[in-house]
């Protein structure tokens, strides 16, 4: 069985007991422009338009010396009776639950209201030190007018732009004040923890066992094992981006795999905007899950925030190792999905296709027409996806919870195959076999290959050595590929070929 961790997987060791510093306020005050501040990045997206950050967003800052753990919040407007703003104020709440210590952002440039009243009093019902960050305060007229915010009773007030990164010094001065440095005997057990790690490290580097369930191409210099690819990284996970149009189900999934309730839920196409991860414990092995929002055509998206969301959407993917492609059953196999799953195989993500809400036309269906028949449905989704012939399909009811075992153990087996090497050796006794007079090749497109090697790995990448220099004909590339599927297997990635021609040079 698969164990789970916090929501929090942090993306350095022992940060899950790092201090939470939680970011907290009304929609549109700047909490995400501070957040991408602290941490130095753009995880968060920021724009003008109020209530764009719905989930928890999670990230790490240092000062003085000292990390800290960091979540951004959605805007709080407490007793709004509407769906989403209630399902924000949840998530919100998880965050201020966990946190040590409060940030509440406020925006200098408008009037304090009794949202603002009742936001404080939920925030000192907790008990923990709240920190007053009046933001956008550029100027000495704004700093003026930030004092103002002294009526919501709070002594701990701090005048600071977030963009501008001014008054942040003495914010996160007062913040490492109210939280208590680690005791001697943490900071002798995290030295421990250090001296056990450095130990594990010269064990790989002396040719020791690596960890259980790890595949490792090479060890780095300082002993690391090292994951190749075009390029040399650590691999301590597996990314996997859970992909798809809006309301099919991804963020459903997501909270399934999971057994939390990470990701806000609705009806309402589009809810999910910032990437929501969580890591899971399998076998052994770690799995990122992020969960992106629905990708969409350009002509579908209208406000800024829904077009940002669809390109941190893309860029996750490509960031991933393995993208789980999620298909409504009820609606069918769409040219969107075939568009999106286009993006995973072009960008050489391996792929997962999940055909989410099965029992909506199966067990479940209601409109009177038959159950839908698993056969058919496949044989369908595989027209309609031809280009990703590889790729396992899986049937299944994240709601329901059903088939999400099956899951699990795809990705770990996906994630396998694609850091799959083959040698030299192997690839040249695997092409004495072939027959290439049965590639359908027009004459003037055969080529003759004298070795082939894969020079990398994630994506698995074959270069051949050939006696012309010209392209691959689709046609043989697809016979090359099938042949190279059958005898060694890559199950759910793409494969990739380049061509060197021996006598190039000379003709150059």
């Amino acid at each position: 069985m698969p164990t789970y961790r916090r929501s929090v997987i942090p993306s350095q060791p022992g940060a899950e007991t790092l201090p939470l510093v939680a970011i907290v306020g009304r929609p549109n005050v700047g909490k995400s422009t501070l957040f991408n501040r602290l941490t130095k990045s753009r995880r968060s997206i920021v724009g003008d338009e109020p209530g764009i950050t719905r989930d928890r967003i999670y990230g790490e800052f240092e000062w003085l010396g000292r990390r800290y753990r960091l979540v951004d919040t959605g805007g709080i407007v407490p007793d709004d009776p509407e769906l989403i703003p209630t399902e924000i104020y949840a998530q919100a709440k998880v965050a201020l639950e966990e946190a040590e210590a409060l940030i509440l952002v406020v925006d200098a440039r408008t009037e304090l209201a009794s949202p603002d009243y009742d936001l404080v009093r939920l925030l000192l019902h907790g008990h923990k030190p709240v920190f007053l960050a009046v933001n956008k305060v550029e100027g000495e007229a704004m700093a003026y007018a930030a004092e103002n915010f002294r009526q919501l009773g709070l002594k701990n007030v701090f005048p600071i732009s977030s963009e501008h990164g001014l008054g942040i010094g003495e914010l996160l001065d007062g913040i490492a004040d109210a939280i208590p440095a680690p005791l001697p005997d943490e900071e002798a057990d995290e030295a421990q923890e250090s001296e056990d790690e450095q130990a594990e490290e010269d064990e790989i580097s002396e040719g020791g066992p690596v960890a259980p369930g790890a595949t490792y191409d090479e060890v780095g210099e300082e002993g690391r094992p090292l994951h190749r690819t075009h390029g040399e990284f650590e691999q301590h996970e597996t990314s996997v981006a859970i992909i798809g149009r809006p309301n099919v189900g991804k963020s459903t999934l997501l909270n399934a795999l999971t057994g939390t309730s990470r990701a806000i839920v609705s009806p309402v196409p589009g809810t999910t905007r910032d990437a929501v991860d969580e890591v899971v414990e399998f076998e052994g092995q770690q799995f990122r899950f992020v969960d992106t929002a629905g990708i969409r055509r350009k002509g579908k998206t209208h406000l800024m925030a829904e077009k940002m969301s669809v390109v941190m959407a893309r860029r996750h993917l490509e960031a991933a190792d393995v993208a789980l492609l999620v298909i409504d059953a009820a609606e069918g196999v769409t040219a969107a999905d075939a568009t999106i799953g286009g993006y995973a195989h072009e960008s050489g993500r391996s792929v997962i296709i999940l055909v989410n809400k099965w029992d909506a036309v199966t067990t479940g269906r209601t409109d009177g027409k038959p159950a839908a028949d698993r056969e058919i449905f496949e044989k369908q989704l595989r027209t309609v996806l031809k280009y990703l012939h590889y790729a396992p399909v899986i049937f299944l009811s994240a709601l329901e919870g059903t088939g999400l075992g099956r899951v699990l153990n795809e990705v770990k087996a996906v994630a396998a195959e694609r850091r799959k090497r083959v040698t030299t050796g192997q690839m040249n006794r695997f092409l004495d076999k072939i027959d290439f007079q049965r590639a359908p090749v027009p004459m003037a497109k055969r080529i003759r290959i004298f070795y082939m090697t894969q020079a990398a790995v994630a994506p698995p990448t074959f270069v051949l050595f050939t006696d012309r220099d010209i392209k691959l004909h689709f046609s043989f590339e697809r016979f090359l590929e099938n042949q190279i599927r059958g005898a060694f297997g890559f199950q759910g990635t793409p494969i990739w070929f380049k061509v060197k021609a021996r006598n190039a040079k000379k003709d150059e």
